[in-house]
């Protein structure tokens, strides 16, 4: 079996125990993110997928659908600051533990998989008393490429002024 059967067999299995329907059109929705798994697809780009390999879909069962896959978890859904959410697949039930880098340049999406923020987590729980059991983290700024392309781009991103 190869790497995208077995996860599509994950996949339909973790929502078979939520007594999840595959429907036809589910199934669409789940083969086109699942061969798109290495990236963050809005729910247009999906859509443009399935209605190329079945035809047959609307926008908004689209929408519909990639809701309950976010709900059931089985997909993560992100806003990376462009008011687009983008979604990828969750292939277990361990914690989401990669992070992004967003350039700000040409918008490209670079994934990095290191907990960076175990030490800060045991932390503030104990501090709060707040149980955490996920996180996300992303860095905004210029890919090489962008870089390259403009080396006037500014060095540091967005700057912040505290006002007291």
């Amino acid at each position: 079996m190869n790497q995208v059967k077995d996860l599509q067999a994950v996949l339909r299995q973790r929502l078979e125990e939520q007594n999840i329907r595959l429907t036809r059109r589910r199934k669409a929705v789940l083969a086109a993110l699942i061969q798109e798994s290495d990236k963050h697809l809005s729910a247009e780009d999906v859509y443009l997928k399935v209605k190329e390999a079945e035809g047959d879909i609307g926008l908004a069962t689209v929408y519909r659908t990639l809701e309950l896959f976010n709900m059931a978890g089985i997909i993560h859904a992100a806003d990376f600051g462009d008011g687009c959410k983008r979604f990828e697949v969750v292939a277990d039930n361990a914690p989401h533990y990669h992070h992004h880098l967003v350039c700000l340049g040409c918008g490209r999406i670079i994934e990095f998989s290191q907990d960076l923020l175990e030490d800060l987590e045991q932390q503030v729980g104990e501090k709060t008393g707040f149980k955490i059991v996920n996180h996300s983290l992303r860095f905004y700024g210029y890919c090489r490429e962008c870089q390259e392309k403009n080396p006037a781009a500014p060095a540091s991103g967005r700057r912040h002024t505290t006002v007291r």
